[in-house]
């Protein structure tokens, strides 16, 4: 039986540095980077399995967006599977963590719908999907993490689509946590506040290039790491962030949407569609 580490999202960002970090410190036969970026995860497998001297991290270019994505890993984890029982007895999933995802800055009505279904076809079908999947191949000892995020607590504006597809990651994994327990099954939910990647890029649609306040994600992910392989349910790093989340249990879920739609205003180009938008609505007044 082959023992396998699993990391979606893994070209840049947190998902970068799970990869660096399971390599470093854990046990497996292989760890599977799966993103859409070929080229990135070339180079990131390439990086460490250099310093490892094995190779040991196999790069999986793979768009898991939404129901197409998760048949798609389906069909591929099915035919390695097949073709590890004709020599070594399958495939185990010792560690699956679920990190692709992105965010969308700005007012529900001003960003695209068409973006706004993307995120939840990748931040919630795709997570849901490739749990469903893996589960039959996870054993007593074997670790779920799903990236969620502190967004996950409170209802937000201005960023009202992400918080809600966060929201259901996190009670997604602690109702998972608690289905598999029995079985020596550990699910754990990665809930980070700012942290330093991609992630303000792709939000504001290159308004913004890095995340302001930005934390590394060296330490965030070490202690995801460690909770997770000890059974907690939660990982929250900074003290800032563990208060902000015991606080939203106090803070009215409307008045925590209103207050951050009147005071954390986030920059976003508009998209393409949303420009097409209001091109068509200014034309229609000389019809």
């Amino acid at each position: 039986m082959k023992k396998i580490a699993i990391i979606t999202g893994a070209s840049s960002g947190i998902g970068k540095e799970f990869a660096q970090q399971v390599a470093q410190n854990y046990s497996f036969d292989e760890i599977w980077i799966i993103a859409r970026r070929e080229d990135k995860l070339i180079e990131l497998a390439a990086s460490i399995n250099e310093k490892k001297n094995f190779e040991e991290v196999r790069p999986v270019a793979m768009d898991i967006s939404g129901r197409e994505g998760v048949e798609a890993f389906r069909k591929f984890l099915q035919v390695e599977d097949e073709k590890l029982r004709k020599v070594e007895s399958g495939i185990e999933i010792g560690l699956l963590i679920n990190n692709a995802g992105f965010g969308t800055y700005g007012p529900f009505a001003d960003t695209s719908i068409n973006r706004q279904m993307e995120m939840i076809e990748l931040n919630c079908t795709t997570v849901t999907g490739i749990c469903g999947i893996a589960l039959p191949y996870l054993k007593k000892g074997s670790v779920i993490i799903n990236t969620a995020s502190l967004a996950a607590f409170l209802p937000l504006g201005n960023f009202a689509v992400y918080a809600a597809s966060k929201s259901y990651v996190l009670s997604f994994s602690l109702a998972l946590a608690a289905e598999v327990k029995d079985r020596g099954i550990k699910v754990c939910a990665l809930c980070p506040g700012s942290v330093s990647s991609e992630f303000a890029n792709v939000a504001s649609n290159g308004a913004r290039k890095e995340v302001k306040g930005g934390f590394p994600p060296q330490k965030v992910v070490s202690q995801c790491l460690k909770r997770a392989f000890k059974g907690k349910k939660i990982a929250l790093y900074r003290p800032k962030w563990r208060f902000s989340a015991f606080m939203s249990r106090f803070v009215g879920r409307y008045f925590g949407a209103r207050f951050t739609y009147k005071h954390h205003k986030r920059p976003r180009k508009p998209d393409a569609d949303m420009l097409n938008k209001e091109q068509e609505v200014s034309l229609s007044d000389f019809n």
